[in-house]
């Protein structure tokens, strides 16, 4: 067995934290992780993406071969999209966070955000199948933005075959969360796990 992950999103979305999240759950049941990270200027809103690696085997390299993504989990869309020609494949199940976060070019006026139809379809016809959920919504509806990685954890652990599934993150975060922040959390990964499985194109 072998999993070849990546969470791609842009700074302070929660993507390492989520990316160690998994990492110890995948541990914890026995199987042989790496973890590999990128940054550019994460603390100033730039893209953020981590390399999950799960396998029954010893693993070389942190760093997934260049198309060879088995699931990518995208907390923007732009990000996503970014990294399609590189790590995108048509057997690659996307799960992709629909609410933009504009970049500063953006903001200034330099250049316009792509069209969110374009990015839908763009990555629909690269992929073996894509759920586009509106994660930051329901992340606020649970709280606030600051929850849209559990939500994403949740829908990710609902995938056929995935070997992490949501009670073995929900023992992570018992470890690393204080007692207060559990059950939203837990809220959290419910709403993303009940998201992909009533998930309709």
């Amino acid at each position: 067995m072998l999993l070849n992950l990546i969470i791609t999103g842009v700074g302070g979305q929660g993507n390492v934290l989520a990316s160690q999240i998994l990492g110890r759950a995948a541990v914890k049941k026995g199987l042989q992780v790496t973890i590999g990270e990128t940054f550019g200027l994460s603390q100033r809103g730039g893209p953020v993406m981590s390399h999950v690696r799960v396998s029954d085997e010893r693993l070389l390299s942190p760093i997934i071969p260049p198309n060879r993504a088995d699931v990518v989990v995208g907390l923007e869309p732009l990000e996503t999209v970014r990294i399609l020609s590189e790590f995108g494949n048509d057997g690659c199940t996307f799960i992709v966070n629909s609410r933009p976060i504009y970049p500063l070019n953006v903001i200034a006026g330099d250049v316009a955000y792509p069209d969110p139809d374009w990015m839908h379809a763009t990555i629909e016809a690269c992929a073996r199948r894509l759920y586009w959920l509106e994660g930051t919504q329901q992340a606020i509806e649970l709280g606030g933005p600051i929850m849209l990685n559990m939500v994403m954890l949740g829908a990710l652990c609902a995938l056929e075959d995935m070997p992490i599934v949501q009670r073995d993150v929900e023992a992570v975060i018992g470890e690393l969360f204080p007692a207060s922040k559990l059950e939203p959390n837990r809220q959290a990964l419910q709403t993303g796990r009940e998201m992909v499985l009533s998930y309709e194109n």
